[in-house]
């Protein structure tokens, strides 16, 4: 299943977002408070007996702050197809995908921790100091708090931040806790993941490299926008692309730069399955101590060759600059553009 926020492409200024659901990537978006209520329409015990039905669908914010999981948003989609599916070509449940803007499949997450899972990328950070990857990164599963008033969702601008002209992409995969975590184990806490989505965790490589040097930590040069999108995707979808034992799927991860002449370059191909860390070991780690709770998410890190940092030299030749398109996608859970715009003067 897939689950997004979504509006009109041409409707109205400030219309709100509203929660949208497909039952897998050929099958339609469904309007999920329509469906909502043409099921309590159907039988109207739904509305007594099940807490889904007994509020209007709204964000998927509301819907975790009210104890639910993702998942049990299956129980909307697979009772509209119960239900007799769409009725006539007007079908109000049923939405046009191509008039379909999609926001960020989390709106407001109350934290967001980025980690670094992907050998490969932390090899070339550490080779660049000219030194090798320290021990503790072999044993502990590593992370930074990042912002979240800064999240961005498909197709939303970019810029560089003030007193930058290094500004690079980062290709994740992100997920979206659905169920609190505390001190939970690595075999258990995965379970707590609702799903699966695009993370650009972008980066103005010349504020990061002064600020490096302190050795506190990402700031100025990483809070500045975080991209997720294009919607969410449950895990069960991805299980089958799980190779027998394996901690991540063999999912192929690309980023592309289209200039404004319209000329694009593959800059990134790698692969989710060479991560080093699962995302069971993530939250674990995460979770020790303290409560993670429902919303929350968080980044794998940079897949190897998931940046202009690492190869810039030999595809771009150049940092992001305004006119470019970086358009970021995970196999089996979609892309995720971002137009590069020149920095607001107001």
């Amino acid at each position: 299943m897939r689950v997004a926020h979504v509006r009109e492409r041409h409707g109205a200024a400030g219309a709100p977002w509203r929660l949208a659901a497909s039952a897998g990537t050929d099958a339609a978006w469904l309007d999920l408070d329509v469906v909502r209520r043409r099921l309590i329409a159907v039988d109207p015990r739904r509305e007594h007996n099940a807490i889904l039905f007994r509020q209007p669908i709204t964000t998927l914010d509301d819907h975790l702050a009210r104890g639910l999981r993702i998942d049990a948003l299956a129980e909307v989609v697979e009772g509209f197809g119960a239900v007799g599916g769409p009725r006539d070509a007007d079908d109000d449940a049923v939405l046009d995908a191509t008039d379909l803007a999609f926001g960020p499949p989390v709106l407001r997450p109350p934290a967001f921790r980025d980690f670094y899972a992907f050998e490969q990328h932390v090899a070339t950070m550490w080779l660049r100091r000219q030194s090798e990857i320290p021990e503790a990164w072999y044993r502990l599963p590593i992370f930074y708090f990042s912002n979240t008033s800064e999240i961005r969702g498909p197709s939303e601008p970019v810029w560089a931040p003030r007193g930058s002209t290094e500004l690079d992409f980062e290709l994740e995969v992100g997920a979206v806790i659905d169920t609190p975590l505390f001190n939970e184990s690595e075999e258990r806490a995965g379970e707590g993941i609702g799903g699966y989505f695009v993370l650009n965790d972008w980066s103005a490589r010349d504020l990061q490299r002064d600020e490096s040097v302190v050795r506190l930590g990402p700031a100025k040069g990483k809070d500045f926008a975080t991209t997720i999108g294009p919607w969410i995707v449950t895990p069960d979808e991805l299980e089958s692309r799980r190779p027998d034992g394996a901690s991540a799927p063999d999912l192929a991860m690309t980023a592309s730069v289209r200039d404004a002449d319209g000329k694009s370059v593959e800059v990134t191909r790698g692969s989710w399955s060479t991560a080093r860390y699962s995302f069971g070991q993530m939250l674990a780690r995460a979770s020790a101590d303290v409560h993670v709770r429902p919303g929350e998410i968080i980044g794998s890190g940079t897949v190897g060759t998931g940046c202009l940092l690492e190869v810039k030299d030999q595809t771009l030749g150049r940092w992001l600059e305004p006119g470019d398109l970086v358009t970021v996608a995970i196999e089996g859970i979609g892309e995720l553009p971002s137009p590069i715009v020149a920095r607001p003067t107001g």
